[in-house]
C-alpha cells in the first residue's frame, strides 16, 4: 500500500497583506479565514522520532484538530514526504493520551493561517511570530505554475520546518524545548 506523500513549499513575504494581494492576484478561492492553528510536535524521551527524520504533531485550532505523522523527507527541489493526517474530537485530550504512553511535547508553535485553493493547489498564508509565510501544497507541476503567477522562482523555496526556520532566526537558544509562539519571539 502506498502511504499518502506530501509536496510542499514556503515562500517569503514582508507581511499577510502583501502575500494576500499576491495570492488573490493569481484568481486563488478563499477556503478558510484566517485562524489561530496550535501545533505541538512529541517525540518519545529518546528521541526516536528525531532520529528517523520524522514528525508526530497535534494541531489545535478553533472547531477542530488533527494529528499528523510525516515521514522522512524524500530528495527533492520541492519538500516531499509521507504525510498521514485524521481529525480528532478533542485535540487537548489527544496530548494527554500520547503523553500517558511515552510521548512528551518538544517544540510547540503558532500561527495565524488562511487558506485559498488554486487549481490543485492549497495555498496558506501563515502569520508567524518570525515572519509571514505562504505556503503552496499539491502537485509539482500547479506548484510551479503557481510560483511563476506569484512571480517567484524555485530558487525562492523555502524547505525548511517551521522549527528549523524558529532555530536559524536566532530567536531560540537552539535548545529543543523553546517554543515558538507569540510574545516569546521579537
Amino acid at each position: 500500500m502506498n502511504a499518502p506523500l506530501e509536496r510542499e513549499v514556503k515562500l517569503r513575504y514582508s507581511s499577510p497583506a502583501e502575500a494576500r494581494e499576491a495570492i488573490l492576484k493569481t484568481g486563488a478561492r478563499l477556503k478558510h479565514r484566517r485562524r489561530l492553528q496550535q501545533d505541538c510536535l512529541l517525540d518519545t524521551e529518546d528521541g526516536t522520532l528525531n532520529r528517523q527524520h520524522s514528525t508526530l504533531r497535534v494541531r489545535v485550532e478553533p472547531e477542530r484538530a488533527t494529528v499528523t505523522f510525516k515521514g522522512p523527507t524524500i530528495p527533492s527541489t520541492m519538500k516531499l514526504r509521507e504525510e498521514l493526517e485524521t481529525p480528532v474530537g478533542d485535540g487537548p485530550t489527544v496530548l494527554k493520551v500520547l503523553e500517558r504512553i511515552g510521548f512528551a511535547s518538544v517544540f510547540r508553535y503558532e500561527k495565524y493561517r488562511e487558506e485559498f485553493k488554486h487549481g490543485d493547489v492549497m495555498v496558506a498564508i501563515d502569520e508567524t511570530p518570525i515572519g509571514t509565510f505562504v505556503e503552496l501544497e499539491g502537485s509539482a507541476q500547479g506548484i510551479e505554475a503557481l510560483t511563476v503567477q506569484l512571480g517567484r522562482t524555485a530558487s525562492d523555496y523555502v524547505t525548511e520546518t517551521y522549527y528549523e526556520l524558529f532555530i536559524q532566526t536566532g530567536t531560540a537558544d537552539a535548545i529543543a524545548s523553546s517554543d515558538m509562539v507569540f510574545g516569546s519571539a521579537t
